[in-house]
């Protein structure tokens, strides 16, 4: 199958007080010298532990912190929250307040951003100029408007310069905010897509500068933190799959032939109507909400192809595209479904319609552009920029300043031979257009991909809150090599 190409990724993809833990994790931290039970490839899938929040609240602790632990069969040396790669899944309702008290176990800085929400940037809220030096803690407070949108979300580190190697590492975990009229299905699965890559001695090596320049791809692909899990269904069940891109830089697409998928909403965008899909294309940061209806027979759900770009001559770059060759096909999980027949799930209800802004005022209109170059300091290698509008990030100045309430149209222009997935903080963006082509619906996302030589047009009503936040390119490495901005509601 040819890898799908750049331009058609945003229609496939881009188109209580205390909780109580419950299930089991992909894998868990050896306390001791006694080895543990080892997650090797073809083992039975293994859910996150689960939090939820009671009587409108949720609060907890997450350690950041390093470990040994087993992937594939394999010691290795990485990070995680709690213990778990991935950490606990967070389950809310709009208008709940969640509460976590970070602390930093780690040997450099840290901090916590809780992407996709839509929550307040200010003080102890979605802050990403936060700093949790090591060795101490810090107390958030996230309080969900009583509408917010429903959904998979996720939380993973944004301290500045070092949100790759963390993420990579193993920090990461997902957040589901309810549906205030449940889906039927016979079960839900929460799937955490990562990957990593370890040495002959189970450590995450230094990354290359190439790597950084491209935006690392580990040589694992896991899912909730274990190597092509066994899955198992009957005929005719309909189970909802929450599915998030935790990958640094990993474009997925993602296929499970032989079985019956309707997508309900990618981010907080939600379909009025689920619309069926063969394959759908998550670039980094983007969640998926699936319902899939077995059918008998086994399947393969693998992460096919795709061309995100290349590096051309860039510093003596190969050309090669990223997760678009043989190389970058993954088997991610192996489903069976057998047994006696079930009867067939109910139509799901009508969604509500999603906000448009095509019709609204738009107050100001605005243009980012995404560039690579030659003439910064990548790391301890040579010499790349990674700019919005000529410019690398710097936390003391403001780039873009908006008016609190008011609706802007900004287009975003890439002038780089590789995809640039852009992401917005706390408010999320409507795509009215993609490299020249209107979207239909109403689309709506906290990530947006920006096709190599291409752009892509979205508005923005910046409701609810006032605050500094930032924006950048979710290839990780980019972001932290200053490909991110900071914009201030006023």
């Amino acid at each position: 199958m040819k890898p799908i190409s750049r331009r058609s990724a945003l229609t496939l993809g881009g188109l209580g007080l205390a909780g109580t833990a419950v299930g089991g994790v992909g894998l868990w931290w050896s306390s001791s010298s006694a080895r543990p039970a080892r997650p090797t490839a073809g083992e039975e899938l293994r859910e996150p532990s689960e939090l939820r929040s009671a009587n409108g609240r949720l609060q907890l602790r997450l350690d950041a912190a390093p470990g040994t632990i087993e992937i594939g069969g394999r010691t290795a040396n990485a990070l995680s929250f709690n213990g778990g790669i991935p950490g606990p899944t967070l389950r809310l309702k709009a208008g709940d307040r969640l509460g976590v008290t970070l602390h930093n176990g780690l040997e450099d800085p840290t901090n916590l951003h809780v992407h996709g929400l839509h929550v307040s940037p200010e003080g102890n809220g979605d802050n990403p100029f936060v700093t949790v030096v090591p060795g101490e803690t810090f107390d958030y407070e996230f309080q969900l408007p009583a509408d917010h949108p429903p959904g998979a979300f996720w939380y993973h580190p944004h301290h500045h310069g070092l949100v790759a190697d963390q993420i990579f590492g193993g920090l990461y975990g997902a957040i589901i905010v309810e549906d205030p009229e449940p889906i039927e299905a016979v079960r839900e699965r929460v799937l955490v897509i990562s990957d990593i890559t370890l040495d002959g001695q189970g450590r995450i090596p230094s990354v290359a500068p190439m790597e950084q320049m491209m935006g690392r791809e580990g040589e694992l692909v896991l899912v909730n933190g274990q190597v092509n899990p066994l899955l198992s269904a009957r005929p005719g069940e309909r189970e909802r799959w929450r599915i998030v891109n935790a990958c640094v830089s990993r474009y997925l697409r993602l296929r499970l032939d032989g079985q019956q998928m309707q997508l309900l909403g990618i981010d907080s965008g939600r379909f009025a109507t689920p619309e069926a899909v063969e394959d759908i294309v998550l670039t980094p940061g983007n969640r998926a909400d699936l319902l899939v209806t077995m059918v008998e027979g086994l399947a393969v759900l693998e992460a096919q192809p795709y061309d995100r770009g290349r590096a051309g001559g860039m510093m003596g770059g190969s050309g090669q595209p990223r997760s678009g060759t043989a190389a970058g096909r993954a088997r991610l999980a192996t489903l069976t479904v057998a047994g006696e027949p079930v009867t067939a799930a109910p139509e799901v209800p009508v969604q509500p319609a999603p906000r448009d802004l095509r019709g609204s005022t738009v107050t100001a209109r605005r243009e980012l552009t995404f560039a690579m170059g030659m003439g910064g300091m990548m790391g301890s290698g040579g010499m790349m920029s990674f700019t919005i509008n000529g410019q690398r990030f710097d936390g003391e100045r403001v780039d873009i300043t908006v008016e609190a309430g008011s609706v802007e149209e900004w287009t975003l222009r890439n002038t780089s031979p590789m995809d640039h997935p852009v992401h917005l903080h706390v408010w999320p963006m409507q795509v009215v257009e993609s490299d020249g082509g209107a979207s239909g619906a109403a689309i709506w996302r906290d990530v947006v991909n920006v096709p190599a030589r291409g752009q892509a047009r979205v508005r923005i009503a910046f409701d609810d809150y006032t605050g500094r936040s930032v924006y950048h390119c979710h290839i990780l490495d980019h972001e932290d090599e200053g490909m991110m901005g900071v914009i201030e509601a006023r």
